[in-house]
């Protein structure tokens, strides 16, 4: 997410691995795998699109976690303090974990399964998924009875309007921009001009677009179609905010919540309590549950820390966990290993795919011939070994992640997954057939240890094939701001990018659309198809999750093995571990981490 595919305006984040995410979905360091059984399973699951679901699915409580029982501490080791807690400026993937303890929205993902591997979108505080009759742009929500802030005041259609209004003050500047954008019908940051100040001056958003008719209901009304809406509200950045408890800039330290858990103390930089919320009805709720007492969480715990202490097993660690930190790079393979620890270990895959773009706006890259010799050539290997090998990284086909609906595992057009040190002798007969033997290839990379590493094989592999290459380095810390230049020198270099929501419409849209192709914009490469630029027009209108994913693949498919204009590398995965006396220990791919929301102390 970062974790997700935040947008150009969106900061970027730099990982460990050298991998755009969108700061929905960031993240950096170790990444595991699971194992040979799991990794099957959450491969073929996504073949199935998340469904969004109906009344009664939406209905509280939560289904009971097997075994669970209440009561007890759990200790939560964290690497990074919490930088925002106000719904709207939350776009992070740690900040996203502990808030599924905080915060509710109008829908949320329901696991529909013990072990969190599939899911179904549902009406949290809402009392459905939502409902639409004119293929999504106009979406009618209705809350639930019963649901309170912390506070003990209601949660009405007002405090909706106005958590949807403050999204375009200028302070609320980190969350995530697509409902913004849909309302305001613009793209960019220029949905600001519909509400400058948000409410907090008086003013709000015309009935034409949001209306609030009473206490309970919402209508969304959109000039384009948006089908994903139910996706989006899911984000965490969507969450409610109190009309009457707003304290603006403030409230990113001290929010009014709305989930099983409050926040008791905070020190920033330093630690965190979470207890319960008297104020939260499990039987409003479908998604999460209230077993613990009490969430001790302590900061600046780096990987490495965390995996000893957990791995150490003693004292308050043995009902310790953390909810976004990985197994660190050196005892990964024996975590895995390690049969011991194979009940208390879990993992699953990252939004993120990994991809070599090719510059089409360098003439000589225009020659399908020569990009289909560049996707032969190029071995995938060195990439997956620089960065943890395949307990951290699984040899890609496509563009369309694992956590993503529509994702076909046997799509593999350059025969990657068969043969991921490359195919020098087809590739060198097709820069034969163009003409090219011998051309220069300009290879841009980041100058981290990885970034050598990687580099320097996967330059010998294409060398194979006849290809003359030339590496660059670039830093780091201006990396993406380099590849974005729509006038740099680099004809290949590597990306990774995250879907914000299970929905591939988080992923072409913002790579592929040559009409985004602008300075400091993801399309990388800038691709302009006239057949992917109409496609993206016609499957953004596909209100049916299913068929919108079918057809999602289907463009995915035209891009890698008909367009040619990236290279996919490695889908990113994660292993993380937990205490012995942690019980309901599950990952969640959704949340890209362990789901806090199962976990009990046995």
């Amino acid at each position: 997410m970062s974790r997700g595919g935040r947008r150009v305006y969106a900061a970027v984040s730099v990982l460990a691995a050298g991998a755009l995410v969108l700061t929905g979905c960031s993240e950096g360091g170790s990444k595991g795998s699971t194992n040979d059984k799991e990794q099957k399973e959450n491969a073929e699951r996504q073949q199935a699109s998340i469904k969004f679901g109906d009344a009664a699915a939406s209905k509280g409580p939560a289904a009971e976690v097997p075994g669970a029982k209440p009561g007890g501490t759990i200790s939560v080791l964290a690497r990074d303090s919490y930088a925002h807690l106000d719904p709207g400026q939350i776009y992070v993937q740690d900040e996203m974990a502990v808030s599924q303890l905080l915060h509710r929205g109008l829908t949320g993902y329901k696991a529909t399964s013990n072990d969190g591997k599939k899911h179904e979108v549902v009406g949290d505080l809402a009392t459905d998924s939502g409902t639409t009759t004119d293929g999504g742009k106009t979406w009618k929500y209705t809350l639930k009875d019963g649901i309170k802030f912390e506070d003990g005041s209601p949660i009405t259609s007002a405090d909706v309007r106005h958590t949807f209004e403050r999204q375009f003050a200028s302070f609320i500047n980190q969350g995530p921009p697509y409902i913004q954008q849909w309302l305001a019908d613009t793209p960019g940051a220029d949905y600001r001009k519909l509400l400058p100040d948000g409410p907090f001056k008086g003013k709000h958003l015309p009935d034409s677009i949001l209306q609030t008719p009473d206490e309970k209901t919402i209508v969304f009304k959109f000039k384009k179609p948006h089908p994903d809406l139910p996706y989006a509200l899911a984000m965490t950045g969507y969450a409610i905010v109190s009309q009457k408890g707003d304290t603006k800039e403030k409230y990113d330290k001290d929010p009014v919540v709305t989930g099983p858990y409050k926040i008791q103390e905070f020190k920033s930089g330093k630690s965190m309590v979470l207890v319960r919320n008297e104020n939260w009805d499990p039987d409003t709720d479908p998604l999460r549950h209230q077993y613990v007492d009490r969430f001790n969480i302590t900061f600046n715990q780096q990987y490495e820390d965390s995996t000893k202490a957990l791995l150490a097993d003693s004292g308050s660690d043995r009902t310790g966990v953390s909810f976004s930190n990985a197994v660190d790079a050196g005892n990964l393979s024996k975590v895995l290993n390690d049969p011991k620890l194979k009940s208390r270990t879990v993992g699953g895959y990252q939004p993120y795919v990994g991809q070599m773009n090719i510059n089409l706006a360098h003439p000589e890259m225009k020659d399908i011939k020569v990009r289909k010799a560049i996707a032969y050539a190029l071995p995938v290997t060195p990439f997956v070994r620089a960065y943890g090998g395949t307990d951290a990284m699984e040899v890609a086909g496509g563009i369309i992640s694992p956590t993503v609906s529509g994702y076909d595992p046997s799509f593999d057009p350059w025969g990657k997954k068969k043969k991921p040190a490359g195919d020098p002798a087809k590739a060198k007969k097709l820069l034969e057939e163009a003409g090219k033997t011998g051309m220069k290839l300009t290879f841009g990379y980041i100058n981290t240890p990885e970034g050598q590493q990687y580099s320097t094989a996967m330059a010998a592999g294409l060398e194979k094939a006849g290809f003359d290459v030339q590496r660059q380095e670039i830093p780091a810390e201006t990396y993406y701001d380099q590849v974005s230049k729509l006038d740099n020198n680099y004809d290949i270099f590597h990306t990774a990018w995250g879907a914000d929501w299970p929905s591939a419409s988080t992923v072409i849209p913002p790579l592929y659309d040559g009409r985004a192709i602008a300075e400091g914009a993801q399309n990388y490469s800038q691709v302009n198809d006239s057949k992917v630029n109409s496609e993206i027009d016609r499957i953004n209108k596909i209100t049916d999750p299913v068929k919108a994913a079918e057809e999602w693949n289907k463009l995915n498919e035209y891009l890698v093995k008909d367009v040619v204009n990236v290279v996919p590398t490695a889908y990113y995965k994660q292993t993380q571990i937990a205490g012995s006396k942690i019980g309901g220990l599950v990952y969640d791919d959704i949340i890209a981490g362990v789901d806090p929301r199962r976990l009990y102390v046995k």
